[in-house]
């Protein structure tokens, strides 16, 4: 059994694998918390961009030494942005940094809340000199490492199927597109066999694989029909999607104009089956509606059905009490439940809002008189804290077109005194409005600069804090929970054309939207070295059109 190096807090200083190793007095050790951060996704490079680095020690652990700009892996499956436009070395990032932060290129294996270390592994060359494992010891965990695809356990899809949640996952596609065209014009081939390589299936018809298949029937019809003129006209792609509809995340509005050009496009949508099998050569549907099952032959199948949870994460889970649920459960500050100084954001974690059905405390926090009933002047005090702690009451509101708390409560019964069970019936609808956030990059963006936020104020809060009522307890809370701002979402849907859903219920459509999703991306790079590649790669397309070849 290997042995594995500790990195934690000894009295005889500090081990680290760093450049530029300087010493440090023990003393300025043991007066800063020790913040390890695992992944360098969204979630995890938001909070080290904000995070004042000069009140923590902090250390990063990653299985890949940058940040990559998720959105765009879509166009670098084609050719239409080249891989290393759209990632950053963490070592670029975490340099510019006021301070130091070390950064390992490994994986964690093990996370041990009791011990409150990590326990991680290098994915480098074992051949190369030094243990690979090593352990770390924290203060504060933050756990940022996403989740895994989703197969949801359908039988070949590991073996079979390609995935898109990774760099390397789209230059694999990339290669995959030339590899289904060369062999389709090598002599000796029947048209049968032709048009089964030239097939390719996208499972899924959520935002991701509806932009693969746009950008794949752009890269067909624009650029390889030209180097490939003998089989222009046996290419084929299919969309399956389990639902009645794509994109049904979306407004109506933009389906429909999605279906629609797919249709005109010759784009398949295949609605309403379920993938059950994929094998080396073909891809098994059942139709929802009929129970019949289809066996299509296929050149590549690019699966794009969603998420699942990490084996560490899941692990992780178990020590904790959280076996039987699907995903790491935080509170409204994005700290693991049943631990006090465990965070985790991004695709990992779901914040487990309170309910408001449970509303006795609150009702009784107001009840200062223990009258058993109140006056809607009773409420002033708490009012801004109910909305605050559940966010869904503010949805109800907007919803129901009230102004304030107040209002819902006269709305419901008309009067300015009411007991607790008239004050239930009026929240007895706010449950519903409750939503898990989506597994977005935009969603691990702001968690990760909330926290880096929370983390930066926490000695000033612990003396003054600016949260909501404890309803529970007496005080409030140290920090304003987390609220999600959404700004929009895009769904380019090829030919210059892009859908967008912004905030206020816009909806806006075409070439013009199309130059938003542009300008809206760039600006979302993480560096002007990676905007500037980026827009230079959609020039070198407009001018050159998309590189074919197989590298």
């Amino acid at each position: 059994m290997k042995q594995f190096t500790s990195l934690g807090r000894g009295s005889g200083g500090l081990v680290a694998y760093a450049e530029g190793q300087k010493s440090v007095c023990p003393q300025e050790i043991t007066q800063k918390k020790r913040v390890v951060v695992l992944g360098t996704g969204w979630a995890g490079t938001s909070f080290l961009k904000d995070l004042d680095i000069s009140t923590y020690e902090v250390q990063v652990v990653s299985p890949r030494n940058y940040f990559a700009f998720t959105p765009l892996l879509p166009s670098v499956t084609c050719g239409t942005v080249e891989a290393r436009s759209i990632v950053e070395p963490v070592r670029n990032i975490i340099k510019k940094r006021n301070g130091e932060i070390k950064f390992w290129e490994a994986e964690c294996l093990k996370i041990d809340p009791v011990k409150k270390s990590v326990l991680c592994r290098s994915n480098i060359d074992e051949n190369l000199a030094g243990n690979n494992e090593f352990s770390l010891e924290y203060d504060y965990l933050v756990i940022a490492i996403g989740a895994k695809v989703n197969t949801f356990n359908t039988p070949g899809v590991m073996e079979n199927c390609h995935f898109l949640k990774e760099v390397e996952d789209a230059q694999r596609i990339r290669r995959a597109v030339i590899d289904c065209f060369e062999k389709a014009v090598l002599p000796g081939l029947t048209e049968e066999e032709r048009r089964t390589n030239l097939h390719f299936v996208i499972v899924g018809g959520g935002p991701t694989g509806v932009e693969f298949a746009a950008e794949l029937h752009d890269f067909v019809h624009e650029d390889l029909v030209n180097i490939y003129p003998s089989v222009k006209d046996l290419v084929r792609i299919t969309v399956i999607q389990s639902g009645d509809h794509i994109l049904n995340t979306f407004d109506k509005r933009i389906t429909a104009f999605a279906e629609q050009k797919f249709h005109r496009d010759g784009i398949n949508l295949k609605v309403g089956s379920m993938v059950t099998k994929v094998t080396a050569t073909e891809i098994s549907t059942k139709e929802i509606a009929t129970g019949e099952t289809v066996n299509t032959p296929y050149g590549m199948v690019v699966w794009s059905t969603g998420i699942g949870t990490r084996p560490v994460v899941m692990d992780f889970m178990k020590q904790i009490g959280q076996m039987n649920r699907r995903v790491l459960a935080t509170d409204e500050w994005l700290r693991v439940e049943g631990s006090d100084c465990i965070y985790a954001l991004g695709d990992c974690a779901t914040i487990n809002q309170r309910k408001v059905i449970d509303i006795s405390v609150i009702f009784n926090k107001a009840d200062k008189n223990n009258t058993g009933c109140l006056k809607v002047d009773d409420f002033k005090e708490v009012i801004n804290d109910i909305c605050e702690r559940y966010p869904q009451v503010e949805i109800h509101l907007k919803k129901k077109q009230l102004k304030d708390f107040v209002h819902l409560m006269k709305h419901s019964h008309g009067d300015d005194e009411f007991n607790i069970e008239k004050f239930k019936s009026s929240l007895s609808e706010v449950d519903s409005q409750m939503k898990n956030l989506p597994a977005t990059a935009q969603v691990a963006a702001q968690q990760g600069t909330y926290l880096a936020d929370c983390f930066n104020r926490m000695e000033i809060c612990e003396k003054y804090p600016e949260g909501p009522l404890r309803f529970r307890g007496a005080g409030r809370h140290r920090f304003r929970p987390f609220r999600y701002k959404h700004f929009g979402q895009f769904a380019p849907l090829g030919g210059e054309q892009t859908a967008a859903q912004l905030p206020g219920d816009w909806i806006s459509i075409g070439q013009s939207t199309q130059w938003l999703w542009y300008s809206v991306y760039a600006s979302k790079l993480v560096s002007w070295r990676t905007r500037m590649l980026v827009i230079s790669d959609w020039g070198r397309r407009f001018i050159f059109g998309r590189d074919s070849s197989r590298i």
